[in-house]
């Protein structure tokens, strides 16, 4: 069972290191057999290149090729059912960026909800949604418009 988990949360920092490469072809590849979507937000993306050009259309990368970011995920909780082929887990994410012009700092920190199944003795993505629980200035991550994927442009007044 330990090896399970360390299975599935090897999944989860591979994610973060795919997104932080700028590998969008990469987690189109990882999330290949999942859907991915917005907690609250109706609809989901499922399939390789569907997931791909998601993210080349959201998230802005600069000239090394990558969105000058790490994901940092924490607090994982993974629970594998009975059956021993299905699991879930759930974890806070923190988007760091640092960019010219523009000095490190936290944009973005929420909590992903991920489901897993086995199949053919490897643990894959079956499911992973995601829920924003902090916005800050995330217009050197995410291209114009892709605000829509967080649940909207932050309330400025704070309410």
């Amino acid at each position: 069972m330990i090896e399970d988990q360390l299975a599935i949360e090897r999944l989860i920092a591979l994610y973060a290191h795919l997104v932080d490469s700028g590998d969008f072809a990469g987690l189109g590849e990882l999330l290949a057999d999942a859907s991915i979507g917005t907690e609250g937000i109706e609809g989901a993306l499922a399939g390789r290149e569907a997931i791909e050009k998601m993210f080349a259309s959201t998230v802005r990368l600069y000239a090394d090729g990558t969105p000058r970011t790490r994901h940092v995920t924490t607090n994982v909780i993974v629970d594998v059912d009975d059956d021993g082929i299905t699991a879930s887990a759930r974890s806070y994410f923190t988007v760091m960026q640092a960019t010219e012009g523009f000095s490190l700092q936290p944009v973005v920190a929420g909590t992903y909800r991920d489901r897993f199944e086995i199949l053919d003795a490897t643990w894959r993505f079956v499911e992973r949604r995601f829920s924003v629980d902090l916005v800050g200035d995330v217009s050197r991550h995410m291209l114009p418009g892709a605000e829509r994927l967080l649940g909207g442009p932050p309330d400025p007044t704070g309410e």
